[in-house]
């Protein structure tokens, strides 16, 4: 189901105010700090981002395996619409696992054609692994910060949650598309514009996920 978000809507203060909003700011501002430190180039820090592209992932697992309701309207496998059932929830959960899973697999190659983790030194490897924590750390505290606020007031539609990743990781493959082949400066400047994409997708994620509505997720 397609969702106008209203901005006039939100609550920005609330928002604002949501430590794991910050959490994940201190995950991306940790990345940008160590890149400029360390000087460097956006094809190493693309590792960072497919690291925490794969957690969204995971995390994403995680959550469609807690919900105790969801709704399947509009969903379709194998041409049927499925029950609400715990088979039904371990099934998409699994797809997506397999198919997100699979789309990163197919970057990791990318990624290694363009700037193999072998040609870093030590150094760079354990920075980056940090920074790659950093984001996770941030990732797990924001879903079990939110996990008793999100859908409070109606049933996911279990479709639905199984593409948000999708929407969430598309600043990183902007970048991989559109900045691979600058500079130091562009590098920086795509490391903010990521960061401020990160953000607002988290505040809208959760905002819908938190939203009263007589409508499903």
């Amino acid at each position: 189901m397609t969702h106008e978000v209203k901005l006039q809507d939100m609550n920005w203060r609330a928002r604002l105010s949501d430590l794991s909003l910050w959490g994940v700011f201190m995950g991306n501002m940790l990345s940008i700090v160590m890149a400029y430190v360390q000087g460097w180039s956006l094809s190493q820090m693309m590792w960072v981002f497919w690291a925490q592209s794969v957690f969204i992932g995971a995390i994403n697992v995680v959550r469609m395996l807690s919900l105790k309701e969801f709704s399947t309207d509009g969903v379709q496998v194998n041409g049927r619409r499925p029950s609400v059932s715990a088979g039904t929830k371990y099934q998409m959960a699994t797809f997506f696992a397999f198919h997100f899973g699979f789309f990163h697999f197919v970057y990791f190659f990318f990624l290694w054609e363009q700037g193999p983790l072998t040609s870093f030194d030590p150094m760079t490897l354990i920075l980056g692994g940090l920074c790659a924590l950093g984001l996770f750390g941030a990732h797990s505290f924001s879903f079990v910060h939110n996990l008793s606020r999100d859908f409070r007031h109606k049933a996911p539609n279990i479709g639905t949650i199984m593409m948000y990743p999708y929407l969430r990781i598309l600043p990183l493959h902007i970048t991989i598309i559109f900045g691979s082949g600058f500079g130091a400066p562009a590098t920086l400047l795509f490391l903010i514009l990521k960061t401020a994409a990160d953000c607002g997708m988290h505040m809208v994620e959760h905002y819908l996920f938190q939203k009263p509505s007589k409508e499903t997720v």
